[in-house]
């Protein structure tokens, strides 16, 4: 699964992965290290004339039919495996396809004393990546928002977790990205995962906080515990 994200990498370098016009290229984005559901992120999808364009939602998909914010279910993320066929997320994965920019994850395992021991997950130099992701409009609740589809983990983050966010390869993105890839396809395109790309490490418990956001500490790596 994806609980937490960071988003640390400055602005000049995640545009790079991505078709987007001179007027996003320049926009200016803080360092997040600590990104939980519920919070507003930003994610790359089409605008109405076919170009890549940025928006901010929330990361926690509210269907365009629901009449409530919140549901009792995690929205989060979504099983790649079927979320075609959810009624929560089948319209989006059809027509609302979407990225999320990031450069690591935290998973956690269960600590020696039965707290909560955090892992963070990154490619090399904490390179930029997107997740695959999907996202839609409630004109009801007047809110968009998205949601980060997930698959069974595979090594080494399987060491860590038994499912991972899909991170896609960026000669996926445009097919991805496009109305015009029918959702079979879309669907296939999932497998270009980067996934056995990531190295993890373990971090302080400050992680566990999500009112802990903006402290570079927090992918501070423990002297005495390094994995991946």
């Amino acid at each position: 699964m994806c609980g937490r994200y960071t988003q640390i990498r400055p602005w000049r370098e995640i545009v790079r992965l991505y078709r987007l016009t001179d007027e996003f290229n320049d926009r200016n984005t803080a360092a997040r290290y600590n990104i939980a559901p519920t919070q507003e992120v930003l994610f790359i999808h089409l605008d109405e004339n076919g170009a890549q364009t940025v928006s901010d939602g929330r990361w926690w998909l509210v269907p365009h039919w629901a009449k409530e914010l919140q549901s009792k279910y995690p929205m989060f993320n979504a099983r790649s495996e079927d979320a075609e066929k959810k009624p929560s997320f089948r319209e989006a994965f059809k027509s609302g396809r979407c990225l999320l920019p990031a450069d690591g994850w935290y998973e956690w395992t269960k600590g020696e004393d039965g707290g909560r021991d955090p892992w963070f997950i990154h490619l090399a130099d904490i390179a930029p990546f997107s997740f695959a992701g999907l996202w839609t409009y409630n004109s009801t609740l007047d809110v968009t928002s998205c949601t980060i589809l997930t698959a069974a983990a595979v090594a080494p983050v399987n060491r860590v977790h038994n499912r991972m966010p899909i991170v896609l390869e960026q000669s996926a993105y445009d097919a991805w990205l496009s109305p015009e890839t029918a959702v079979t396809d879309a669907k296939a395109l999932l497998n270009h995962n980067l996934g056995h790309e990531f190295s993890f490490y373990r971090v302080g418990r400050a992680v566990n906080s999500s009112r802990t956001e903006n402290d570079p500490d927090l992918i501070k790596p423990l002297t005495d515990d390094l994995g991946g």
